[in-house]
């Protein structure tokens, strides 16, 4: 079981259909493996129960990614978990619009947002991590959307792109240089999770069995071109040293 601490979260979304992007970005060939020592952090995203199977923002076959996570976690030192944290009533809920569904889309002072069905309210059973979630060698949890008027998506910076969670400088203090992301769901948590963490310098990679997406009017295809354009590895378990 993992306990909590605290932070806070972010970003927007592809709401517009997307046609035709490009899912650059091969799995690495066995020369190029990373490093993974005390300077490669393992940045879990979002793997909670609202987003598996059974929960109120369920991502088709989210459970699956456990078993790859807690097996990838044997092999890192330094694990920073996130945390979907909303207050009830959050401004991105279609509930708090009222005549507004889930998944529509509405503009927000900080720009476009896709309305959610509740999700990850504060205390509830749908916030806490997965029980087999098993990784006891992670050290700090980053909660984020606990201000009612924003969302977010990413662990490093709030949907309004000013106001930083505190990751960064984290990661900075501990001397990390380079990011390996996993969780929920691909083409928004971890989309723009990984996204910040290249524009902040490092090193970022994603993998790809340890995520699932939503696929929102295209936004998979999306994430993975937008990861890709900013250098962003897309690859597998097995191209990360055992």
């Amino acid at each position: 079981m993992l306990n909590s601490i605290a932070v806070d979260r972010r970003s927007l979304i592809a709401g517009a259909t997307v046609l035709g992007v490009a899912i650059a970005a091969g799995p690495l060939q066995a020369q190029e493996k990373p490093m993974i020592d005390a300077r490669t952090a393992l940045i879990v995203v979002d793997v909670q129960n609202d987003f598996c199977p059974g929960g109120n923002l369920a991502v088709t076959k989210g459970d699956e990614v456990v078993a790859v996570i807690n097996a990838l976690g044997k092999r890192f030192e330094t694990i920073i978990l996130t945390q979907d944290w909303h207050p009830a009533g959050h401004s991105s809920f279609a509930s708090s619009h009222p005549g507004k569904k889930p998944f529509e889309l509405i503009q927000m002072p900080y720009g476009p947002q896709v309305l959610w069905p509740d999700h990850c309210i504060q205390g509830s059973k749908g916030a806490e991590f997965r029980a087999d979630l098993d990784l006891p060698r992670a050290q700090t949890i980053v909660r984020k959307g606990y201000r009612p008027e924003i969302d977010s998506y990413s662990g490093f910076v709030e949907a309004d792109r000013k106001t930083p969670t505190g990751l960064g400088g984290y990661l900075k203090e501990r001397g990390v240089t380079r990011a390996v992301v996993v969780g929920l769901a691909t083409d928004f948590c971890v989309n723009w999770t990984a996204q910040d963490a290249a524009k902040a310098g490092l090193e970022t990679r994603v993998v790809e069995e340890a995520c699932r997406a939503i696929d929102l009017n295209g936004s998979l295809a999306k994430a993975w071109a937008d990861m890709a354009a900013l250098g962003i590895k897309r690859i597998k378990a097995a191209d990360l040293p055992g």
